[in-house]
């Protein structure tokens, strides 16, 4: 079968996406198994959010996302070296900003946790404490992502996606350090050999942060030299691009603050319930982003630059084909992947975290909820940039902004009720009607044209078989044979038989 070139990127990104989560997931078991469902590791979870804010604010989704379709406009019209002066104005701009309201955050960290409309109100004194020190710790890790954010986002913008996809493996590298040799007090033993252990606890995971977005950044730096990048030393504040970059930006950062304010009300109101709540969401979204980052964000991210070409050249038929393609893929894989996940993960679940049977029952129940929204979360990576791509910021800011408050008044009527699961769902319903009416504003923008057609049932039904094979697979293994088998079995045979109901999508993945 013959690919084409945007399947052949989303391919690559997938592929290393997939090495991403596999190091994440080692990552996060390892730490599960040293610190299991703690205070401890709830607050350092829940300090990670405003750094995680400040990031995503600047380099890492605000500006990067806005980014991209301005530079690929002055690489398509004017060249290279315009811009890379183009991305070093930007790029001094947002290390001088974010390390402008790091120091902010630093000085009110307090006041930002403690708040009942703060991060953490429902933990106790010494939680908020131990929180207060770790985000503090967190902002120099932001500073280094406010650079690696850009120089990703501008390797992308002149096509190439390898070292911006390798570098997500480095991050995890240098946390896997983190909790391997800085947090423990006695050393990991590796065959014959017994690392070093510096017995720094929690604080040793932040260590591991910083190292991470260190390594991060580094590894893409080879890219900016075969791209003869040339760092100019200047803001360009009245610069045409650079004021062009920030209106597409301000609506974007307001967009994304809504985004990360979503998981700012996910801690505060999980620090209300008992402790563990809060690494049980934490969890239950990192498994639920395995898929969507691995489908979702991987066509997402290799179809922002085509999809910005195509609006630059006046390609309309190419835009409105591409996403209309792009979208039925979406749909016809990730519902028998989240059907499998939300019935068949338990038995993993408690092989890998270790939690005992209350804690990996918790566990499963956040993560099917979670798992309920997987299309919706795959589907807003499409629809959104499809307005980035065609320079309109306005209208992911507008349902953003809605997505807030309803996420508030559904979270608020669900967590007592369900506890943990009731938020996990409350996520699962926001984002899915989120991205239902961003699809239907891009179609009645008349720039896009979805036609469904028999894929909708299929993917349905493929969800149906999916959740049938896994739940019997489940039973019918769990008491007889190993739990790893009894774990993957059920949901592989329950994926790969509801795949067969949309194999016409599949095949469309090789021609996007």
């Amino acid at each position: 079968m013959k690919f084409s070139r945007l399947t052949k990127i989303s391919i690559l990104l997938a592929g290393f996406f997939f090495l991403d989560k596999v190091l994440a997931f080692i990552r996060q078991i390892l730490i599960a198994r040293q610190f299991g469902l703690s205070p401890d590791l709830d607050a350092f979870n829940v300090a990670n959010n405003v750094p995680d804010l400040l990031f995503a604010l600047i380099s890492g989704g605000a500006l990067a996302i806005a980014f991209i379709p301005v530079l690929s406009e002055v690489l398509t019209k004017s060249g290279q070296r315009p811009a890379w002066v183009l991305f070093s104005r930007v790029a001094n701009l947002a290390f001088l900003v974010t390390a402008g309201l790091a120091v902010v955050v630093a000085l009110f960290a307090g006041s930002l946790v403690r708040a009942e409309f703060g991060i953490a109100p429902g933990f106790t004194a010494e939680q908020q404490h131990l929180v207060i020190r770790l985000m503090r710790m967190n902002l120099a890790a932001t500073l280094i992502f406010s650079i690696s954010g850009l120089v990703m986002a501008g390797l992308q913008a002149n096509q190439h996606f390898l070292l911006p996809a390798m570098a997500p493996l480095f991050y995890n590298i240098g946390q896997i350090i983190g909790v391997t040799i800085f947090s423990p007090s006695e050393g990991y033993r590796l065959g014959g050999v017994t690392l070093p252990a510096l017995g720094l606890g929690v604080e040793g995971l932040v260590y591991g942060v910083i190292l991470g977005a260190l390594l991060h950044l580094l590894i893409q730096l080879p890219g900016l030299l075969r791209y003869h990048f040339k760092w100019s030393p200047s803001l360009g504040l009245a610069d045409a691009e650079v004021k062009k970059v920030l209106r597409l930006m301000g609506p974007r950062l307001v967009t994304v603050f809504f985004i990360q304010l979503i998981f700012l009300i996910r801690d505060n109101l999980a620090s209300r319930l008992a402790a563990g709540a809060v690494t049980s969401l934490t969890y239950g979204w990192m498994i639920q982003q395995v898929p969507e980052t691995l489908i979702g964000t991987a066509i997402g991210t290799a179809l922002l630059p085509t999809l910005s070409e195509h609006f630059t050249r006046g390609e309309g038929q190419a835009f409105s084909d591409t996403i209309n393609k792009a979208v039925k893929v979406l749909f016809a894989i990730t519902m028998p992947i989240a059907a499998a996940f939300a019935f068949g993960s338990r038995p993993l679940l408690g092989l890998a975290f270790d939690f005992g049977a209350a804690g990996t029952n918790l566990l499963a129940w956040v993560t099917a909820a979670f798992m309920l929204g997987l299309f919706g979360h795959s589907l807003k990576e499409i629809t959104a940039r499809s307005f980035y791509a065609s320079q309109n910021a306005i209208t992911p800011l507008a349902t953003a902004g809605g997505n807030v408050l309803l996420y508030a008044l559904i979270g608020f009527l669900l967590y007592r009720p369900l506890g943990a699961p009731g938020i996990a769902l409350t996520d699962s319903i926001v984002f899915t009607l989120e991205a239902i009416v961003l699809l239907v504003l891009l179609m009645r923008s008349g720039r896009v044209k979805i036609t469904f057609g028999s894929s909708l049932a299929r993917g349905f039904a493929a969800a149906a078989t999916s959740a049938i094979i896994t739940i019997l697979g489940v039973q019918f293994l769990e008491p007889r044979v190993h739990v790893l088998l009894s774990g993957t079995l059920p949901m592989l045979l329950g994926f790969g038989v509801g795949l067969l109901w949309v194999l016409p999508e599949v095949k469309t993945l090789a021609k996007l």
